[in-house]
C-alpha cells in the first residue's frame, strides 16, 4: 500500500506544470536539425538498441522457464529357472515438465513490462544528456564567434587610434613615444584577435566533432528570456519529464516485482509427467502418471525476506533521487534568474564604458586627452564588453538548460 501511495504522489502534476508548452527560442538549433543529431549520437543509439534487448527479455519472461524432459532407462532381468537363467529385456520411457504456477507467471509478466519501461526511460535520459551537451557546445561556439567579432571591432578601433597618433605627430602635437605605445597596443590587439579566432575555431571543432553533420550556420548570440514562470511549476514540470527519476521509480517497481516473484516462489513448481514401462520382455506393460513436488526449505523464505527488504531500500533510493533532483532544479532556477539579472547589469556597464571610450577617442583626436588615458579607458571598455558577453553566454546556458530539463525544446517532451 505504501508503494502505491508513493507512486500516486509521484504521478501528481499541477495544472501550472501541465500548462507549460514547448517553445522555439531564437538562436537555438531548430528541431529539424537538432533531432537527427541527437538520434545519431552513439549513447542515444546504444540506449535505443538496449530497448530491443529489453523487449527480448520481456518475451523470455513471458514464456515458462521450464521445458519438457524425457526420462528413459533400460535393464535386463535374469530369472532362475532350475539350473538355467531366463533373461528378459526391460525398459521405461517417460516425459515430464515442471508447471509454472499462475502467480509466478503474472509476476514474470510484470517484471518484463517494467524492464521495457525502464529501458524506454534510459533511452529518454540518454537523449536528454545528449541534448544538454549539444546545447552547451552550440552556445559555446556562438559565444566564441561573437567574441571574435568583438576583437575585430577592437582591432579596428586600435587602428583608428594609431591613425590619430600619427596625425598628431605630423601636426607636431605628439611624441614618438606615443607612436611606439600605440603600435605596441595594436600588436597586442592583433594577438587578442588571433586568440579569439583560435578559440572560435576550437569551439567549432568540438561541436562538429562531437555531433558530426551539424551545419556551420553562425547566428547572432541571442538574449535569454527572463524566468517569469513560478519556480514550483518548473520543478513539477522537470520532475514529471525527468527520465532519470523515471528510471529510479521503475527500478523500485522492478524490485517490487522481484519481491512478488520471490514470495510466489515459496511454493515450488510441481513437475507432472507420464511414463510407460515394459517388463519381462514385454509380458507386462505399465502405464502411469508421475507428480513431483519439491519440499520447500528455509532458503525460499530467506530469499523472499531479502527481496521484501530490498523494496524498502529501493523506495528510500527513490526518495533520495527526488531530493537530489529537486535540489538541482532549485539551484538551476536560482542560477538562471541570477544570471539574467547579472546580464542586465553587465550590459548597462558595458554601454557606459563604450560611451566613455568613444568620448575619450574623440578627445584625444582633438588634443584634449593623453594617449595613456585613452588606452586605459578603451581597455576598460573592452573588458566590460567581454564581461557582458560572458554573462550573456552564462545566462543563455542556464535558460536553455531549464528548457532542456523541462523537455520544452527539440521534441523531448513525452508522457
Amino acid at each position: 500500500m505504501m508503494i502505491r501511495l508513493l507512486m500516486m504522489g509521484f504521478l501528481t502534476v499541477s495544472g501550472a506544470a501541465q500548462a507549460m508548452q514547448p517553445v522555439t527560442p531564437a538562436g537555438l538549433l531548430p528541431t529539424e536539425i537538432a533531432r537527427p543529431l541527437l538520434e545519431q549520437d552513439p549513447a542515444v543509439a546504444a540506449a535505443r538498441e538496449g530497448l530491443e534487448v529489453a523487449r527480448q527479455e520481456a518475451r523470455i519472461l513471458e514464456q515458462s522457464p521450464h521445458e519438457w524432459g524425457v526420462r528413459t532407462w533400460t535393464q535386463q532381468r535374469r530369472v532362475q529357472n532350475g539350473s538355467r537363467y531366463n533373461a528378459y529385456n526391460e525398459w521405461s520411457v517417460g516425459v515430464e515438465r515442471a508447471i509454472r504456477l499462475p502467480g509466478k507467471a503474472e509476476a514474470d509478466r510484470r517484471l518484463g513490462q517494467t524492464t521495457v519501461e525502464e529501458s524506454k526511460a534510459r533511452y529518454g535520459e540518454a537523449l536528454h544528456e545528449s541534448a544538454r551537451e549539444l546545447m552547451a557546445l552550440w552556445v559555446e561556439w556562438l559565444a566564441a564567434e561573437r567574441a571574435h567579432e568583438l576583437t575585430q571591432g577592437s582591432l579596428q578601433s586600435t587602428q583608428a587610434s594609431l591613425g590619430a597618433v600619427e596625425k598628431r605627430i605630423r601636426a607636431g602635437d605628439a611624441s614618438k613615444l606615443d607612436l611606439s605605445i600605440a603600435r605596441a597596443d595594436l600588436a597586442e590587439q592583433r594577438r587578442m584577435d588571433n586568440d579569439a579566432k583560435t578559440q572560435a575555431a576550437a569551439a567549432w571543432a568540438r561541436l562538429s566533432t562531437r555531433f558530426p553533420g551539424v551545419k556551420r550556420q553562425a547566428m547572432a548570440l541571442p538574449m535569454p528570456s527572463e524566468i517569469t514562470t513560478d519556480a514550483a511549476a518548473w520543478r513539477e514540470r522537470i520532475l514529471e519529464q525527468s527520465d532519470e527519476f523515471k528510471v529510479a521509480k521503475l527500478q523500485m517497481q522492478k524490485t517490487q516485482a522481484y519481491a512478488d516473484r520471490a514470495r510466489a516462489d515459496k511454493i515450488p513448481d510441481p513437475t507432472l509427467g507420464g511414463y510407460t514401462t515394459s517388463e519381462l520382455g514385454g509380458r507386462e506393460r505399465i502405464f502411469g502418471v508421475m507428480v513431483s513436488v519439491p519440499i520447500p526449505g528455509g532458503a525460499r523464505n530467506s530469499h523472499s525476506a531479502k527481496a521484501v527488504a530490498a523494496v524498502e531500500v529501493s523506495r528510500r533510493e527513490v526518495e533520495l533521487k527526488q531530493r537530489e533532483l529537486e535540489t538541482a532544479i532549485a539551484s538551476a532556477i536560482a542560477t538562471a534568474q541570477g544570471a539574467y539579472a547579472s546580464l542586465q547589469i553587465a550590459n548597462e556597464g558595458a554601454s557606459f564604458m563604450q560611451e566613455n571610450a568613444a568620448l575619450m577617442q574623440r578627445a584625444y583626436a582633438l588634443g584634449e586627452a593623453e594617449l595613456q588615458s585613452m588606452l586605459l579607458v578603451r581597455r576598460q571598455a573592452t573588458a566590460a564588453v567581454n564581461s557582458a558577453l560572458q554573462a550573456q553566454a552564462s545566462a543563455l546556458r542556464a535558460y536553455y538548460g531549464l528548457l532542456v530539463d523541462a523537455h520544452l525544446i527539440w521534441e523531448l517532451d513525452h508522457d
